[in-house]
């Protein structure tokens, strides 16, 4: 006979335990081991239809780019379904206030051409990121037990306190503005994500599937019964 303790299924460890982040806030993400980061959405060009001299000027400023790095970055391309929720609610609007039958039958058909189109041809979209991380070990304008002291007080124990906090802040703010004059160098606009679209780009990581159908509601929106990781110290 099997004890009715065994049979009863233990639940398993939640899913957040499992990830590096501990928190999103201010712009940043927040590792377990102390450690933010800052994300950049940056545009892309297309390098093939350049001039010989301008295809050279591009590779010479990514040079300078890379060679005045003195933290690692990370480069990520992301495929996904194009998203055209925000421009088939601007022609439904279109739709509901346009006085001519005429043009209001064409936006429809519009409407559903381009819906159908999108559906049958699974168009697909290539977001480009640069990942910037900031680590108290390596600011090296601090003495080496002040950056210790900073990187043993890791986010995962809740204990980063408001001067740890805005100096992490500062420095990859600071990070961040360099990076983004220099690729602003190679023609390549781009753009800090804020904390909403922090939240939404890792919840699209990390639940492909369900962000199709499942909609992210304005994090200043959302209540938490806690979510402060400062300490007033």
């Amino acid at each position: 006979m099997k004890s009715k303790k065994l049979a009863k299924s233990k639940p398993g460890p939640s899913t957040e335990k499992f990830l590096d982040i501990a928190e999103i806030r201010d712009d940043m993400v927040l590792l377990k081991d102390g450690t933010v980061r800052a994300v950049l959405l940056v545009s892309s060009i297309n390098f093939a239809l350049k001039s010989t001299d301008e295809q050279e000027a591009i590779i010479q400023a990514y040079m300078m780019f890379l060679n005045s790095l003195e933290y690692p970055i990370q480069i990520v391309i992301q495929s996904r379904r194009m998203n055209i929720d925000a421009y088939m609610n601007q022609l439904l609007e279109q739709q509901r206030t346009m006085q001519n039958d005429l043009l209001r039958e064409q936006i429809a058909d519009y409407r559903n051409f381009v819906m159908q189109l999108v559906d049958l041809g699974q168009i697909m979209q290539k977001m480009f990121y640069v990942v910037i991380p900031y680590d108290p070990l390596t600011n090296k304008k601090k003495n080496f037990f002040s950056r210790f002291s900073e990187a043993i007080s890791p986010a995962a124990a809740a204990h980063l306190n408001r001067k740890q906090l805005e100096d992490r802040i500062e420095q990859l703010a600071r990070r961040t503005e360099i990076a983004q004059g220099q690729l602003n160098s190679m023609g390549l606009s781009s753009a800090r994500l804020d904390t909403q679209g922090l939240v939404e780009l890792y919840y699209n990581v990390y639940n492909p599937d369900l962000f199709e159908g499942e909609k992210l509601s304005d994090v200043s929106q959302i209540q938490f019964e806690d979510s402060s990781h400062v300490t007033e110290k």
